[in-house]
């Protein structure tokens, strides 16, 4: 365990049991998402890598356009 972890675990320690409990389901519910996305990212993904191979050689030929988030 982090010394990070251990530190936010003593300072809930504090707290009354209910909100322990509440912090424990957040806690559990976040790692086991986490736990299902490093596994999902850790397979083969060919439609992105095809995705992203067409989007830098579209890139390369020019027929792209730089864009701010504003300008989609």
């Amino acid at each position: 365990m982090t010394t990070l972890l251990t530190k936010a675990i003593k300072q809930i320690e504090k707290l009354p049991s209910s909100l322990q409990d509440e912090i424990a389901e957040q806690l559990l519910y976040d790692s086991e998402n986490e736990i299902a996305w490093e596994k999902a990212l850790s397979k083969p993904q060919p439609k992105l890598e095809s995705l992203a191979q067409r989007a830098l050689r579209e890139s390369k030929e020019g027929k792209t356009k730089k864009m701010g988030f504003d300008e989609l």
